[in-house]
């Protein structure tokens, strides 16, 4: 996975433009990734993280998707 493909992921799991989804992390740099794209979406002005719960062998996310093209 990619940073891409977490915004493609959180486009699926979104429901109007509220998103909602659990993204399994098998190691610590696993996360690291994950925070790094999720913030790196964030100053591009694609998504606005309300929730970011880390988990034992997951990371939750929710939060709302802004408009972005495809």
């Amino acid at each position: 996975m990619n940073k891409v493909g977490l915004l493609k992921n959180l486009r699926h799991a979104s429901r109007g433009n509220l998103f909602s989804t659990e993204i399994t992390k098998t190691t610590k740099e696993d996360e690291k990734k994950i925070e790094e794209w999720v913030g790196e979406l964030e100053s591009e002005g694609k998504i606005k993280l309300r929730e970011c719960v880390q988990r034992e062998y997951s990371i939750f996310l929710h939060g709302i998707i802004k408009y972005a093209s495809e």
